[in-house]
């Protein structure tokens, strides 16, 4: 099996990016990695690492999308950058896994263009573990389909259930659809119709309309939503988490610094459960291929845990999963089929 890494993308790239993959080596029995980027920049990172690089690919790209560049424009003008390269040779198959910190949109949009989608997938969604008071829930989609259709949730709530049953091991997750009240009548025009949709299958152990606080309380395992609403939600709990965290390390240490250290270890290991970086990358659902979208400031630990999710991905053979559920299902399909 052949990973490839984006090593150009993200904020600290290419040097994480770098010592992340070869962090991730050792537990990769046979795989091989390959970096996608600058060639002359990343050997100097792989010169200057004190880990073995013999597993590792590298091919060259003479372009970068940045950060703030527009993602469909980015992605047309730059067709030598690392982002465009990658999943074009995952699209040859090249490559069987794909992994990014760089330009979230322009990845979602090339992996769309270039690798298409799986059978009845109209539009793939983002899954991303989030943690929560209770324990890791899945939420779909996290902000790339922005205005989906009814029969997109639909689509979300089957292929983010068969995540969470690999990835977490819950034997039955529970469905919730993200929405401004626990009552059905309740939401948007999109979201009871994705209500009654949902509710309709069999194949989704959906426990109905569940509310932003209801994310933190453990009353779903996946949680369902827009894209729009799912990025600003997942956004908010990453900043709460962090906040939070501070904010109680800071109070301790001014209380008393003796008790401060007698916490930290504690409230390191607390953290560990809430850091992104732990829980390395959100998978596109619905593409042909497995493209793991990382944050934009992964760090070492991120990307190296980024390449253990792509791996469990493949091994669990999760596409072949998921298509199965969606051709089972047909309130999934479009409207008009």
């Amino acid at each position: 099996m052949r990973i490839g890494v984006d090593a150009m993308g993200g904020d600290y790239a290419p040097r994480e990016i770098v010592r992340g993959a070869l962090e991730a080596l050792p537990s990769l029995n046979g795989y091989e990695l390959v970096l996608i980027g600058d060639e002359e920049t990343i050997s100097k990172e792989l010169k200057g690492s004190k880990k073995p690089a013999n597993d590792i690919r590298i091919v060259h790209t003479s372009q970068v999308i940045g950060m703030d560049e527009v993602p469909v424009e980015a992605v047309r003008q730059k067709k030598d950058s690392s982002i465009c390269r990658l999943v074009q040779m995952a699209a040859m198959g090249e490559l069987d896994a794909v992994i990014s910190a760089g330009n979230t949109g322009a990845f979602a949009a090339a992996s769309q263009l270039r690798m298409k989608s799986l059978p009845d997938v109209s539009r793939p969604g983002v899954a991303v573990i989030l943690p929560s008071f209770m324990g890791p829930i899945v939420l779909c989609d996290a902000g790339v389909n922005l205005v989906p259709k009814p029969h997109h949730l639909v689509q979300y709530a089957l292929m983010a259930s068969a995540y969470a049953r690999k990835v977490l091991k819950v034997r039955r997750p529970r469905v919730g659809l993200l929405s401004v009240g626990e009552e059905d009548m309740k939401g948007t025009t999109l979201v009871k119709q994705a209500h009654e949709l949902i509710r309709s299958c069999s194949r989704i152990n959906f426990v109905g309309n569940v509310e932003g606080r209801d994310l933190f309380r453990g009353g779903a395992d996946v949680v369902i939503s827009d894209g729009f609403t799912g990025n600003i939600a997942l956004k908010l709990t990453e900043g709460l988490a962090e906040g939070l965290f501070k904010t109680i390390a800071k109070e301790i240490a001014l209380a008393s610094p003796e008790l401060s250290k007698s916490f930290d270890p504690v409230i390191k290991r607390v953290w560990a459960n809430h850091d992104y970086a732990e829980y390395g990358g959100a998978p596109l659902l619905g593409v042909d291929g497995v493209c793991i979208i990382c944050h934009g400031r992964s760090d070492h630990v991120a990307i190296r845990n980024a390449v253990r999710v792509a791996a469990n991905y493949l091994e669990n053979d999760l596409n072949s999963i998921i298509a199965a559920e969606l051709a089972a299902e047909p309130a999934a399909r479009r409207p008009s089929q």
